[in-house]
């Protein structure tokens, strides 16, 4: 029978009483256990707490054989409820013995019980145990059910820890060294303070005395939250057009979502109070999209725990964050995960860094931190568990690398990183109007990468002479819709007055694998980089790329537009692709809009099985891009993200310098002007590589034009050239160092 409206508010009194009377703790355990057991109507009711960090004990039940308590040891992930603890969400089942995951133990009794359902006992994101309801009959419980038993859940996490039940994880040491390595989400270099960003306001009243009074505390609490979220989207700093405007707008739709104010208020109904309904609906979300692999789902629920908390400090009477009084000149936030509007709570003139456990590419708060130039490593496992406030930490982005207390040689080291920095930037900052010119004369075209407004912004600082590459897909994943054909060419119109008479390559829509749009479902793939993307995609679902054409034409009326197709794999893709746009072409002439002046169309180079339809494809093309990136990644068949695959294959070696020569011979046959684009025309050495096989045109990011310019400027184009040559007729063991050789014999300034 399943819970009434009532029901939870009587259990959660009862469960109150039982903490306010006393006893031993096995007692209270026993009373909790015996009562969720008579709410619900069932036959069992368990509750097996985490000891350690991957067993989960058998601690109380009402039902199952008494004897098993204390004896029964499950591992995380060991049948029903080790399922549950390590997927953090709740288990469901008519029939629990027909689950794959189902664990007899035979000292439980338990072989009578047919229906089943268990929630996670959550304790600040974390699983702290698991709470289990049975039954002898088939049957399903309802969602209400499932949602009180979260709710008591909850409440019994905050008993257990209060009691001291609930086992707390060992610290490592805080004085200890540590080091860390992540994913550079922007560029740069810190060195500084830890700031632990504001932690989860503790709920410490979970029961309502007066429901229609927490239901009013609620409604205000949202209602300034929605006004606090407005006036930061006005502030100058981030008011202006870019995608991180469109970031921010997507989180205040967040705010008015009717539906989370709704489980909210539902929880209010149940007998909480409004902290405590916050909490429920923050950590039920947390255990339906915790485990999720889509991309947007996760960002939807680090943007949502945002949300959650800056709605606690409301309610608690602390909006304004404890840590902005304190924040010391050198902040370097670390956090587990952060809102995109989090960021904007701290003073940027005192922020030097950002440290997230979770942040990925992608990641709203990166697009934030990138308008504001704060360097951000995420996806730092562990580095919530041991930072502490004012420890000493190193953030190095460029390298992914983070140091917590560093020693005194690592601090040493980096500190002499910095001053060599700073010089580098001060001398790349003289190189910014100079031509990337050899010193025998030879004009090199060195273009930049971009793909966000506050990209585009940075081509004068940067030195590049046009924009190889803009990635049109990342309007697309920052935005909550499908962007309407106006508002791309919005964006494109843009781009192009920013950059003024130079060159922008719109590489179209590279969308599918790790980059997934949240209005655009697709199925989970096992290897989503080789799979359904890209081209592929665009062309199976032909309205996409439809409407971003028009957009691109329309935005370059009256001046050139370069377009680049990616991930072409065979020459039927391109010739489809083509018509696409030769479609979008002929309509905008049948309706007498005006269009481009002249329209140049090439591909990105990704895919070796290209590589042997040149002769087919140069000739209907104006341009050919060699997209290293993914291109390497295939022709080694190891994935570029893989930590166990990054260093194991070096792309100066005899293979692919020798693919990439036959590349560049090929379009010198055919009169096509090839540009290499990627990380490893951003690399120096491997640059100078590449400009002795005759390469004349990069694109590569915007921290690397410097490097790259000053590397161009001190070579001797014809030199390097024969020996790169004689190099690769006779190849040596270590080209890596042969090169490194040369640069050294020549004077190349790497």
């Amino acid at each position: 029978m399943p819970l009434t409206l009532e029901g939870p508010r009587i259990l959660l009194r009862r469960l109150r009483q039982v903490m306010a009377d006393g006893g031993d703790r096995q007692t209270r355990l026993d009373k909790i256990v015996e009562l969720i057991a008579a709410s619900m109507n069932a036959a069992v009711c368990s509750v097996y707490l985490k000891r350690g960090h991957d067993a989960l004990e058998l601690c109380a039940t009402e039902g199952l054989n008494p004897d098993a308590v204390h004896q029964t040891v499950l591992r995380v992930g060991e049948g029903l409820v080790g399922d549950i603890a390590q997927h953090a969400r709740p288990l469901n089942l008519s029939d629990a013995a027909a689950h794959p995951r189902f664990v007899y133990r035979p000292e439980t009794g338990e072989e009578n019980y047919k229906s089943f359902v268990g929630v996670p006992v959550l304790r600040g994101g974390s699983v702290t145990g698991v709470l289990v309801v049975q039954n002898i009959t088939e049957r399903s419980f309802v969602d209400e059910e499932i949602e009180a038993l979260q709710t008591v859940a909850m409440v019994l996490s905050e008993m257990l820890t209060a009691s001291g039940e609930a086992q707390a994880e060992a610290a490592y040491p805080p004085e200890a060294p540590r080091q860390f390595s992540g994913i550079g989400l922007t560029d740069g270099m810190a060195m500084g303070h830890i700031v632990l960003h504001e932690p989860r306001i503790e709920v410490t009243k979970l029961i309502s005395d007066d429901p229609d009074e927490e239901m009013r505390r609620l409604e205000g609490a949202i209602y300034d939250l929605r006004r606090n979220v407005d006036r930061m989207l006005a502030t100058d700093d981030v008011s202006h057009a870019g995608e991180h405007l469109a970031v921010l707008e997507a989180y205040r739709m967040f705010a008015n979502d009717r539906g989370w104010l709704r489980r909210m208020q539902d929880a209010v109904r149940t007998g909480l109070t409004a902290e405590a309904a916050v909490e429920r609906v923050n950590n039920g979300m947390r255990a339906r999209l915790g485990g999720e692999r889509d991309i947007y789902l996760r960002q939807r629920l680090h943007d949502f725990e945002d949300l959650s908390n800056r709605l606690l400090r409301i309610l608690s009477g602390r909006a304004q964050l404890a840590s902005e009084d304190k924040l010391p000149r050198d902040a370097i936030l670390v956090a587990r995960t952060m809102g995109p509007a989090e960021l904007l709570d701290y003073d940027r003139r005192k922020l030097r860094g950002l440290v997230l456990e979770e942040g990925a590419m992608g990641a709203h708060v990166a697009i934030v931190a990138r308008a504001l130039n704060v360097p951000l490593v995420g996806s730092v496992r562990g580095i919530t568990d041991i930072a502490r406030d004012g420890q000493e930490i190193i953030l190095d982005a460029d390298q992914a690398e983070v140091h917590v207390n560093p020693a005194g040689d690592i601090v040493e080291a980096y500190s002499n990183r910095a001053r060599l920095r700073a010089r580098r930037l001060k001398r790349y900052a003289r190189l910014r109007t100079q031509p990337a010119v050899t010193r025998d004369g030879v004009r090199i075209r060195l273009d930049m990468n971009a793909g966000l407004l506050v990209d585009v912004e940075k081509i004068d600082e940067s030195g590049a002479d046009n924009i190889g590459l803009f990635r049109t897909e990342l309007q697309f994943m920052v935005a909550a819709r499908l962007p309407r054909v106006n508002e791309q060419q919005a964006v494109y119109e843009r781009v192009l007055r920013d950059v003024g008479p130079r060159e922008v390559v719109f590489r179209t829509l590279d969308i599918g694998g790790d980059k997934v749009l949240p209005y655009l479902r697709s199925n989970q793939e096992e290897n989503p980089a080789m799979g359904w993307r890209a081209m592929r995609m665009a062309l199976d679902r032909p309205g996409l790329i439809r409407y971003q054409l028009r957009a691109l034409l329309r935005a370059s009326a009256g001046r050139e537009l370069s377009i680049m197709f990616p991930l072409v794999t065979t020459l039927e893709e391109f010739e489809a692709s083509r018509a696409l746009l030769d479609h979008e072409v002929e309509r905008m002439a049948k309706f007498g809009r005006p269009g481009p002046e002249h329209i140049k169309v090439g591909t990105m180079l990704e895919v070796p099985a290209m590589v042997w339809q040149l002769d087919k494809l140069l000739p209907r093309i104006d341009f050919l891009s060699i997209g290293t990136n993914d291109l390497m990644q295939f022709f080694f068949a190891a994935d570029r993200g893989n930590p166990m695959m990054g260093t194991r294959y070096d792309m100066l070696s005899l293979a692919p310098l020798r693919m990439l020569d036959h590349v560049r011979e090929t379009c010198a046959h055919h009169d096509v002007p090839v540009s290499l684009c990627g990380e490893m025309g951003g690399r120096p050495l491997q640059a100078m590589a590449l400009l002795g096989l005759g390469f004349r045109r990069f694109s590569v990011p915007s921290a690397s034009i410097g490097p790259v310019k000053r590397m161009l400027r001190s070579t001797n184009a014809d030199r390097l050239e024969n020996a790169v040559r004689a190099m690769m007729d006779a190849p040596p063991e270590n080209i890596r160092a042969e090169l490194e050789n040369i640069a050294d014999r020549q004077g190349i300034k790497l």
